[in-house]
């Protein structure tokens, strides 16, 4: 009985016979028009964002932390204030400056939220990869070495994951902020943008170390485990050689997954003061800086909101896209 990769639809049988799993996993994931779309949509905002310095030094005149709080702008040929005597900022309008108004300190939102949208982008991966690394590492030790290693090792992911993310998150990053993080000779600031990444990475490592451990453990009972062994391979070799291999489809499909996740939970510590600092620009911060005028300057907290709402679904629905086209079986038939 031999498992035979089925064509995708449309496809021909004899364009999939004889290729490797990635190359069928693209042709799964290319007629997904859905997943594709928000995936390039994905890639329009890290665009936008990485051209943020552009749009400040060439349309809008002005950086994300300068204050024009007393300064005027023109609009339909009349010099209005930028920031009302009563503190009401101006709106969204069509014009180069101030394209999405300002906010209660003169500064352009558009500019904000382009430096905050690469804050956001750049936390989300990066501790993206800090939860990558360690959740790999953990579940490689555990799965492989099992017994008391993968006791001790279950036993400090049990009590990260006893914690509900967000309120771990606010004690880590309100104890981090006040006298930064010392490690050996590793210093890093309260402020410092580093402190809310390792934080988010820190506590999503439960979530993707104990599906990597079930599969690691799995694997460790087939048969070419027990003829690396044979080989003499070392522990360390059959990890890397052996097993890392063969959970690399999983690991990138929660990597795209936990983006978006951790993408959330920036904006939410930010909100709340224990993500990233003022002044500087995240979608998070731009919500509470903006919250209280919601009535008479709602484009403070709906612009930035959307923008999470807008990454965060298009990350999540290129992410289930993705899951589907690398699992093998999904697109599996048994021949006789």
């Amino acid at each position: 009985m031999v498992a035979v990769p089925e064509a995708p639809p449309g496809v021909p049988k004899t364009q999939v016979q004889g290729r490797n799993p990635w190359y069928l996993a693209w042709l799964r994931l290319r007629r997904n028009k859905v997943a594709l779309g928000c995936g390039v949509l994905f890639l329009l905002i890290v665009v936008c964002c990485l051209a943020a310095p552009l749009w400040a030094e060439h349309v809008a005149h002005t950086g994300p932390n300068d204050n024009h709080i007393t300064d005027t702008v023109l609009i339909g040929g009349t010099e209005t204030d930028i920031v009302s005597p009563d503190g009401t900022p101006i709106g969204p309008g069509l014009r180069g400056r101030y394209l999405l108004g300002a906010d209660q300190n003169g500064r352009d939102v558009m500019v904000r939220l382009l430096y905050g949208g690469r804050t956001s982008i750049y936390i989300g991966v990066a501790a993206a990869a800090v939860t990558t690394v360690l959740a790999v590492t953990v579940a490689l030790l555990a799965g492989y070495y099992r017994g008391w290693i993968d006791a001790a090792l279950s036993r400090v992911l049990d009590v990260i994951w006893a914690f509900p993310v967000l309120l771990l998150g606010i004690a880590l990053g309100t104890a981090l902020a006040i006298g930064g993080l010392k490690l050996g000779v590793i210093a890093i600031a309260g402020d410092s943008i580093w402190i809310p990444i390792l934080i988010i990475g820190l506590v999503y490592v439960p979530y993707m170390a104990r599906p990597l451990r079930g599969e690691i453990l799995a694997l460790r009972e087939k048969e070419f485990v027990e003829a690396a062994v044979a080989q003499g391979m070392g522990p360390l070799r059959i990890m890397h050689r052996e097993l890392l291999p063969n959970i690399v489809s999983t690991v990138i499909v929660f990597f795209t997954l936990n983006i978006a996740n951790n993408m959330l939970l920036e904006s939410a510590l930010s909100f709340l003061g224990a993500g990233v600092r003022p002044p500087n620009a995240s979608w998070g911060t731009m919500i509470a800086d903006g919250y209280q005028m919601i009535y008479t300057a709602p484009h403070l907290t709906i612009v930035p909101g959307l923008m999470i709402v807008v990454t965060v679904l298009s990350l999540n629905v290129f992410g289930d896209g993705l899951r589907d086209a690398l699992d093998p079986r999904a697109r599996i038939r048994l021949e006789h």
